[in-house]
């Protein structure tokens, strides 16, 4: 039983064929393309809005330098947000429960964001190293704790997705478990725990939008530090 409920972290595999790559990539298939009218139809235009709204939304830390930038944030958030809420349907796969997917999206753009810093301004990114004001023999320790700090950063962004996602789908399968096992014993107990699992279910909902607005909006505040 036990290992029952952490199957649907597996990678699914079809003819000896690991499956992930199209479970990234199908989402994106899911947003209407533009057409090569004046006026859109609702659908596209619905798109347009909630793009522009979350351009805006992560642009608002970083100053004119940050935004060519957006492109990529936006992508980043589309592509979070369409693969956590397509993870709450039955009978399918969420890749961002893999520990190894989120760091591949973390580090290399953390990585981006630091080596942009120590291009354009190496002295203001090594600066924050070392407050300005630090007693002389809690330099050494300063400066190794915030690299220590510096260096944790992507690991706790992966992290931190990875575990938000996964303790939900567990919670989501424990209720769902215990409301069918106790539909023919206890259908009072079943009916309150159905009740249960449809407000965890909107939860859910609301920490699949939230942890990928999270997740680009550090980035953006990492990006925000080195321009």
């Amino acid at each position: 039983m036990n290992l029952s409920f952490f199957d649907q972290f597996t990678s699914p595999y079809l003819l000896g064929i690991p499956l992930i790559l199209m479970s990234m990539l199908f989402p994106a298939l899911l947003f209407p393309s533009p057409g090569n009218r004046w006026v859109n139809n609702r659908l596209s235009t619905l798109q347009s809005w909630g793009i522009d709204l979350i351009t805006k939304q992560l642009m608002i830390p970083l100053n004119k330098n940050g935004h060519k930038w957006a492109m990529i944030f936006t992508s980043l958030m589309l592509l979070l947000l369409s693969i956590n809420l397509l993870g709450l349907l039955p009978y399918t796969f969420t890749p961002t429960t893999q520990l190894s997917m989120n760091m591949a999206l973390a580090f290399p753009l953390w990585l981006a964001t630091l080596l942009t810093g120590l291009r354009n301004q190496p002295s203001a990114s090594l600066g924050h190293l070392l407050p300005e004001g630090t007693p002389t023999p809690l330099i050494p320790a300063l400066i190794l704790i915030e690299t220590i700090s510096l260096l944790i950063r992507p690991l706790a962004l992966g992290v931190r997705l990875t575990a938000n996602l996964t303790a939900g789908h567990l919670l989501i399968q424990l209720i769902s478990t215990a409301t069918t096992a106790l539909l023919s014993i206890m259908p009072t107990i079943s009916a309150i725990t159905s009740i249960t699992l449809l407000l965890l279910t909107i939860l859910e909902v609301a920490v699949a939008m939230i942890q990928a607005y999270v997740f680009v909006l550090l980035l953006s505040l990492y990006l925000q530090e080195n321009i």
